[in-house]
């Protein structure tokens, strides 16, 4: 997918999640193994409300490959403070 487009995928119209979503594609994203990059895409087909409850971390996903990309964002938003 190119850049642009993720970026656009990453505009969910919901505040929280495109303040988590934009850094990261803008800053991290790049960085991703090919593998990472395609769960990321994937990751990004899911469901709002979901992808927020990870992402805050009141949940954990059951699939070990999205709760991947869900650390994966956490720990570039470490790196980024």
């Amino acid at each position: 997918m190119q850049k642009n487009r993720l970026l656009w995928a990453s505009r969910r119209g919901m505040l929280e999640l495109d303040l988590l979503l934009q850094p990261f594609v803008e800053n991290h994203y790049d960085l991703l193994a090919e593998d990472d990059k395609q769960q990321f895409h994937l990751f990004l087909a899911l469901e709002d409300q979901q992808l927020f409850q990870w992402l805050i971390q009141k949940e954990q996903a059951s699939d070990s490959n999205i709760q991947r990309i869900v650390n994966i964002i956490h720990e570039s938003r470490k790196r980024s403070q």
